[in-house]
Parts: C-alpha cells; structure tokens; sequence
C-alpha cells in the first residue's frame, strides 16, 4: 500500500506501507512503517488536491500553479505534467476498472473539468461544470460505472456530468456550499453518495438524489472516505476520527484525539480479495504534518495506538492512497 500528501509549501511525499519483521521473540508481530518513496518540490505553488489510482499504483496532483503532475509509486517516478489546465487545479479523480485506470478527471478555477484518457493521459474533452460561468468545483467523484461524475462547487452548486457525452446533465443550487462528495454503497449494497458541508454530512439515494440520513457532527468535516463494509470515515476540526454506519446514519466508533490539530485527510485500505490485514487499516493527516495508520477494528478502544506514523514538518493539504503490485 502506499500513500501521497500535498502540502501548502509545494512538496509533495510518497510512502509505502510496509510490515516491521520481528527481531526478537519478545518483539510485536504485525508492527507497520511508512517506508518514504520520494519527497521534493513539486509544484511551483501550493499543492491542493491528490489522487490515486485504487489498485494501480498510479497518482496524480494538482496545484496552484495551473498544472497536474503524474507519478508511478512503484518506481517512485514522476511522470511529468498535464499542461492543459489553465488555471488553479481544484480537484482530482480517477476512474478505474479493477486495477486498470481508464480516466483522469481534473477541475480547475476557471470553471472547466478536463477529462483524460488514463492511457497516454490525451485530453478527451472539457467542459464547464456548473451554469454560474467560473464557478470552480471543490470536489469531483466518478460512479463506479465511469457514466457520470458528481461535483460540488464553491459558490453551492451541486452538478452531475455525463462522462460518456461530455456534457452537464443536471445542476441545482445546495443549502449551503459542499467541500467533499463521494459515492459509497451502505452494508446491503445500496448505490449512495455523501456530501459534506460543515459540520453536516449528508447521505444520499444515487438514482434521485434524495436524502436518506443527515449525519451531525461535532465541528466542520474536512475529510472522508467510505469503506466497502458500508462505513464511511470522517475527520475534521474536531480532531478526530468518526466512522459512521452508512445504513442507519449512526456512529459506528471513533477515535478521540487521533490528531492533535485538524484531520486534512482519510484514505481506507479496505481491498478484501486476499483477506490480508490491510483490508481493515485507515490512513489519516493532519494540518501539522502527522500521518497514521490506524486498525480500524481497534477504532472502538478509548485510547487506540496507531500502528505507523511519520511526521513530514509541513502543512498538509491532501492525501490518497494505492495498492502497490
């Protein structure tokens, strides 16, 4: 497994998630590290989004500096920049079939979501995303089909995009702007996707968008990522970690202080093909720099330890994870 963080001062971290062999009888099997895979300046301003490819190795980021670079993490390579966008980018997803990616979608400042072909990463379209002219959108995420994309903008807008046509099929206005959307599925296998927006994160029916659970938390949410079990994490200004049922809106557990400054990012490592641990653990950033693993089974102790945590000394903006083959 590996992970990816951005950070306001322009660098951007690599790390592999790798098991500790024993060195004694007596020494804990099951410790984990993050092994660093690069670390630099990669762009020329602030880093403000990052993605990664589930199960390919692939990653991307997107800066302040109208560009989005491109990284193998399995040789620790950068691959170099997309120059198309022409402003600030504010968003990244990929699309992937199994472990193959098929999509890169970038949104930028300007308004426009560019859509490439993960193979050669040729620019396929762009488009405006939301009917107020340069609304820029916060946050993009790709159904599991790769038909259609969701995407919440900063001035409220909410708009779906049809991947296949190139073009907006809908936009409405929200109560109040959303930073994060993502599609889940809750424990019985129903279509979902969550929006958040301040403290409130917001469950919803995937085929006509209606609202199944109103989730509350205690301070503004920054981060979340839904797990395949039907649980979706969540991090913010509270500090901590909530991991909620998708099927009854609840909390599930949490962890209390898992941070000592914001939670800037969550990433789950939750592939269950191989019934290995790393089916169960969650990856977790602060503002201040921190980086944890966390056993999501332990998530319901008072006082969880993580299992691994490195320390960049910067100020984290994003964070995406992917298996390594």
């Amino acid at each position: 497994m590996a992970l990816i963080a951005g950070s306001y001062e322009r660098f951007i971290w690599g790390f592999s998630l790798k098991p500790i062999t024993a060195t004694s009888p007596s020494s804990s099997d099951g410790t984990l590290a993050l092994a660093p895979l690069f670390s630099y300046p990669a762009h020329a301003g602030p880093i403000r989004c990052v993605a990664a490819a589930p199960r390919a190795g692939l990653a991307a980021s997107g800066g302040a500096d109208d560009s989005v670079r491109l990284y193998d993490l399995p040789t620790a390579a950068d691959l170099g920049p997309l120059l198309d966008p022409c402003a600030a980018v504010s968003a990244l997803a990929f699309h992937s079939i199994g472990p193959v990616p098929r999509n890169l979608l970038a949104a930028s400042d300007d308004g426009l979501l560019h859509l490439y072909d993960a193979d050669g990463f040729a620019l396929l379209s762009s488009l405006r995303v939301f009917p107020r002219g340069r609304e820029a959108a916060d946050a993009v995420a790709v159904h599991p089909s790769g038909r259609v994309a969701l995407a919440v903008g900063r001035a409220g807008g909410l708009a779906m995009l049809n991947l296949l046509r190139g073009r907006r099929s809908f936009a409405c206005r929200l109560e109040r702007p959303a930073s994060a959307v993502a599609y889940a599925e809750d424990a019985a296998g129903g279509d979902r996707f969550v929006m958040a927006a301040e403290e409130k994160v917001t469950v919803h029916d995937s085929e006509d968008a209606r609202i199944i659970h109103e989730m509350r938390c205690d301070k503004r949410v920054l981060a979340f990522a839904p797990a395949k079990n039907g649980v979706l994490y969540t991090g913010g200004e509270d500090r901590g970690i909530t991991a909620w049922d998708l099927s009854s809106g609840k909390v599930s557990s949490r962890i209390e202080g898992a941070h000592s400054t914001r939670v800037k990012g969550i990433v789950v490592f939750d592939n269950r093909n191989d019934g290995s641990e790393l089916s169960t653990l969650v990856a977790s950033a602060s503002s201040d720099g921190v980086i944890r693993i966390w056993d999501a089974r332990m998530t319901g102790n008072e006082k969880p330890t993580p299992l691994a945590e490195v320390n960049t000394k910067a100020r984290i903006t994003c964070l995406a994870g992917s298996s390594l083959k």
